[in-house]
């Protein structure tokens, strides 16, 4: 029998990639649903791989469900907070999709609340887990790359009225900003590279002409640079609005060697043509749809 007891929040286009990563491990089980749909017992077995689930309609009475562990929100960005919250005084371990907030005060009073209970908790960046982010990671261990001193990390993904979030995603209350509802993996991506705190920030930012953008409330591409500790500094930006295929750019600079996308070249390594990169074959990121991220790995990691 699996130990571990999940309940989701929201049933959205988060879910359709977090519930199959809950089903697929062994040790834990979809217990609980909290939805504003109507579940028949078809759309539960294929939510939770069992029709015994039970199905919550209020969000505190589904915190009360017998024997729940572990709290899965996938419901929109401005929800997270309250929902942290009360699901943290409950007593419950938290997965929570990105990004976690979409304010600071809000990002600190779940801090808070998680801290005090003392539970779990994991936001989703699952790229972290994708072949070509360690590869990056392993490179670095080995110093082909030597001391890093510039990190470029950028997200491009035309989110626009063909997406199914679109019509929610434009509410400045709602997505925040570009950074904040999707380029915060480009972000996070840096920062992890980087490992040394961020001492300064500076951005800018602009909003497409384009008709199909003008329902923004917010610019919808920013661009950040950020100064580390360690005297190292990066660029992030996060293109909402832009007309072309997905691209996660990564371009790490380091003293030994450079790493751009799926190609490197490093002075560590003997007998490379000095004018000619390595193609390493590795996965990158190529898609911003949830079902082709990597939740498994890092759902079996939570577990």
């Amino acid at each position: 029998m699996a130990d571990i007891k999940v309940g989701i929040v929201g049933l959205g286009w988060a879910a359709t990639g977090h519930a199959p990563a809950f089903k697929a491990n062994a040790n834990c089980v979809i217990d609980a649903l909290c939805t504003s749909k109507e579940l028949s017992e078809t759309d539960i077995r294929t939510w939770t791989g069992s029709s015994d689930a039970a199905v919550y309609h209020d969000y505190d009475e589904f915190l009360q469900h017998p024997g729940l562990d572990v709290v899965d929100i996938c419901t929109p960005h401005p929800l997270h907070a309250e929902q942290t919250v009360k699901a943290a005084e409950a007593g419950k371990h938290l997965v929570i999709e990105k990004p976690l907030a979409i304010n600071y005060d809000d990002l600190l009073t779940m801090k808070r609340a998680i801290d005090a209970a003392g539970v779990k908790s994991s936001v989703c960046f699952e790229l972290r887990f994708i072949p070509h982010f360690q590869l990056i990671d392993s490179v670095m261990e080995q110093g082909l790359l030597g001391d890093i001193t510039y990190y470029e990390v950028d997200y491009y993904h035309g989110i626009g009225p063909w997406y199914g979030q679109f019509e929610w995603n434009v509410k400045k209350d709602m997505g925040g900003s570009a950074l904040i509802t999707a380029g915060c993996h480009a972000l996070d991506a840096m920062m992890a590279f980087s490992a040394s705190e961020v001492v300064e920030v500076t951005a800018f930012s602009s909003k497409s002409t384009a008709e199909w953008a003008q329902p923004y409330e917010y610019d919808t591409t920013s661009t950040a640079l950020v100064r580390f500790e360690d005297g190292s500094h990066g660029k992030c930006t996060s293109s909402i609005d832009c007309r072309q295929p997905y691209v996660f750019n990564i371009h790490l600079v380091g003293s030994e060697g450079t790493l751009w996308n799926d190609e490197m070249w490093s002075s560590n390594l003997d007998g490379l043509r000095a004018q000619e990169w390595v193609k390493t074959p590795t996965a990158q990121a190529e898609s911003g749809d949830v079902l082709d991220h990597p939740y498994a790995p890092q759902i079996d990691e939570f577990i």
